[in-house]
């Protein structure tokens, strides 16, 4: 059942895409690990025969560990088993073609699905009363095995939850954060002090603008994505200009979130190529208002005080 999925993970179902097999967590390996056009993680668990009541609680077992992973470990994961980063498997697949995937909310929540050949009764009634009545997304799969008389082998699969139901579902559940390319109008004082704060923030990101993004843009003026993630290699930030793309994506989509337009205030850039990508950096020209510090100084200031 594992090569034949891992061969065609359509037999899950539409709309996912597979990034990892036997994925290691803190209580034991998940089957297959898949992303979804939401950016939601699904923990894939398979029984070689009947779907047991048990398989949910291991599965539910995984899931919450694998919620608290960020974007970093998942294109681990990616690029363990498909060999390419996250970034460029994603933008390769038919699912994510028309997705601004700096816009995607990655793995705000996680989704199961159970596979087997045939499903305990049980079981098919708990996963309806968790989805139908707490609209968790759990699903399970049953496959059906033929051979026919030439010698071809078939698979048909009956889910618990129609695909249709999932999707209606799925999009009622669907957050996504809003995201903007507009820069705030702050004035001097409420600017610095709103800087100051994102930069005494305990996450990597808001260190990495601080530490990488604002000094390079003070050094060269304009810097590219490709100058930025040879920064972040040569700081060994990344081990690679792949894990840097991954960084950088995080960086680029926490500066277009809507609500940090005091970052755009300071950090301006441009859309050359793809819609989605930022690129060509810089911290703005002029000042929050006549006679104040210029953008420049005060990026100065803040980044060496905070």
């Amino acid at each position: 059942m594992e090569s034949w999925i891992a061969e065609n993970e359509g037999l899950l179902g539409e709309g996912i895409l597979l990034i990892g097999n036997q994925v290691n967590t803190r209580t034991g390996p998940v089957d297959f690990l898949c992303i979804d056009a939401s950016g939601d993680l699904v923990v894939v668990e398979l029984k070689r025969g009947r779907l047991p009541r048990k398989s949910l609680a291991q599965a539910i077992d995984y899931a919450s560990d694998i919620s608290m992973w960020d974007l970093e470990e998942i294109d681990e994961v990616c690029e363990g088993y498909k060999g390419q980063n996250l970034e460029d498997y994603l933008n390769e697949a038919e699912i994510f073609d028309q997705i601004d995937i700096e816009e995607l909310v990655f793995n705000q929540a996680q989704r199961i699905l159970l596979v087997g050949f045939s499903i305990d009764e049980s079981l098919q009634r708990m996963i309806e009363w968790l989805s139908q009545n707490y609209g968790l997304s759990i699903n399970a799969v049953a496959l059906r095995y033929f051979k026919t008389s030439s010698g071809d082998e078939i698979l048909a699969r009956t889910k618990v939850i129609s695909e249709e139901e999932e999707e209606k579902r799925s999009r009622k559940k669907a957050f996504q954060i809003e995201m903007s390319d507009s820069p705030g109008e702050y004035d001097a004082e409420e600017l610095e002090q709103l800087l100051t704060n994102y930069f005494s923030q305990d996450r990597k990101t808001p260190q990495r603008v601080k530490e990488l993004l604002l000094p390079i843009c003070l050094d060269k003026g304009v810097v590219t994505r490709d100058e930025i993630k040879k920064e972040l290699v040569t700081q060994g930030q990344a081990e690679n200009e792949g894990k840097a793309g991954i960084i950088l994506t995080t960086i680029s989509r926490e500066i277009g979130i809507k609500k940090r337009d005091y970052l755009r205030q300071i950090i301006d850039y441009e859309r050359p190529s793809h819609s989605w990508e930022k690129d060509n950096y810089r911290i703005r020209s002029g000042g929050p208002s006549e006679g104040d510090l210029t953008y420049q100084e005060l990026v100065q200031e803040v980044i060496g005080s905070s």
